[in-house]
């Protein structure tokens, strides 16, 4: 009977998970307050779309489910958490300026569960607070699989240092109920094995991989991946759930021909082998300037060119007009789609960190908003993300930046 119960002998994947709730909930009350509302008063429902990651020793059993969490602010949540099966750690503020103990207690959990005997495999945190990078690098060290569950902007070190990111969007529709299927492996140690598996779906006769064969073939040069992802979805869009075993985008796009081949530099591109190389990439003096450079590098402000970030605005203002009440992870889809359609592909998580970078300038969405206010708030979250990072420059590299983030708008009387 023992032996029948012991640990080496249960199905699933032993893992762990520590809810920071105030940085996750107050994310995303800044992106979508409705799945806020859920993410408190339902955990038991995004719990459980993580834990069924697949079947037999592809599920997972969190062993651990700990909240921290403000009782002088969010105390009315505790019953929802405890009631499914979450462990609630009080984390009161203990300072004026407000800062909790929700990080030190956070941190000490996650250490006894890793030198623990419960032989944790995967350890899952649910926060963007950079502030646990070095506790990831714990765990990597310990050769655990680590995933990070975001509601808002991931520092880069932060991302790089995890195995697996859930994005804002993914968790938002997580939270909504609209995923495809079950997230069956966001941070699985049997993802290694998944591209040699899903070979078989990345036929020829795939919609996704004939558009973007044709499109890559008949470009003039290497295409930005953006473009060539958007195109991909809109031809298969059930490629969105992990891009068809793969995981990530540029896995994919780089084993559909063996004339295809695709890099992450400067943002991601692809490229027909046969006509190009790697040496016709634009280098990336040509695409933003050094002061740019030096901010995108320190501030993890997507880097993005003024022409992109002036079209961001401009089909922001745009779809606020038609759609005011949309919510922020509808409005960060449609919006990047416009901006592949004008010829200025950016990335999804990109106009998300703008959304998220307005929020934190209290911008207020409504269908009076322009693309020149809506440059001036963010520029003054870069201008701020700038002065906290202890980023010093003289007035014609101030004038550069603005210029650059606001995408031309505040110049010639527009602001």
């Amino acid at each position: 009977m023992n032996e029948a119960l012991s640990p080496s002998r249960r199905p699933g994947i032993r893992a762990a998970m520590f809810v920071d709730f105030d940085n996750v909930f107050t994310g995303l009350q800044a992106l979508d307050p409705l799945a806020a509302k859920r993410f408190a008063e339902d955990p038991k429902h995004w719990a459980d779309a993580l834990s069924a990651g697949g079947s037999g020793e592809g599920a997972r059993r969190f062993l651990i489910r700990n909240c921290y969490l403000n009782p002088m602010v969010y105390s009315k949540y505790r019953t929802y958490w405890t009631r499914a099966g979450f462990r609630v750690i009080d984390c009161p503020s203990l300072t004026q300026r407000g800062k909790s103990s929700t990080d030190i207690n956070l941190v000490l959990d996650a250490m006894d569960a890793l030198s623990g005997s419960g032989g944790i495999e995967e350890f899952f945190i649910a926060s963007a607070d950079a502030d646990f990078t070095s506790l990831i690098q714990r765990f990597r060290a310990a050769d655990r699989m680590t995933t990070v569950i975001a509601a808002g902007a991931v520092a880069f070190a932060y991302r790089e240092m995890a195995d697996h990111v859930v994005e804002s969007h993914d968790f938002v529709a997580i939270l909504h109920g609209t995923t495809a299927e079950p997230i069956h492996a966001v941070a699985s140690p049997k993802l290694p094995q998944a591209p040699a598996a899903a070979k078989a779906k990345t036929k020829a006769s795939s919609p996704a991989v004939r558009e973007v064969l044709d499109f890559v073939r008949s470009a003039p040069g290497p295409v930005v991946g953006a473009m060539v992802a958007h195109r991909a979805l809109t031809a298969e869009p059930s490629l969105k759930t992990d891009w068809g075993g793969f995981g990530k985008f540029g896995t994919w796009v780089s084993q559909i021909a063996k004339d295809v081949e695709y890099s992450a530099a400067q943002g991601g591109w692809v490229w027909d082998a046969k006509r190009f190389s790697s040496e016709d990439l634009p280098l990336p003096a040509d695409l933003q300037p050094r002061v740019e450079e030096q901010v995108t590098r320190v501030t993890d402000v997507p880097a993005l060119s003024a022409a992109q970030f002036r079209q961001i605005f401009t089909a922001m203002a745009a779809r606020l007009r038609d759609q005011p009440a949309l919510n922020r992870t509808e409005l960060s889809r449609q919006v990047r789609d416009d901006c592949v359609s004008a010829g200025q592909p950016v990335s999804r998580n990109a106009v998300s960190f703008v959304l998220q970078g307005l929020a934190y300038a209290n911008f207020q969405f409504n269908d009076r908003a322009t693309a020149a206010e809506l440059a001036a708030a963010w520029t003054a979250n870069v201008e701020e993300l700038c002065r906290v990072a202890l980023l010093e420059f003289d007035a014609g590299e101030k004038a550069a930046v603005r210029r650059w983030a606001s995408g031309g708008l505040l110049e010639n009387g527009h602001a």
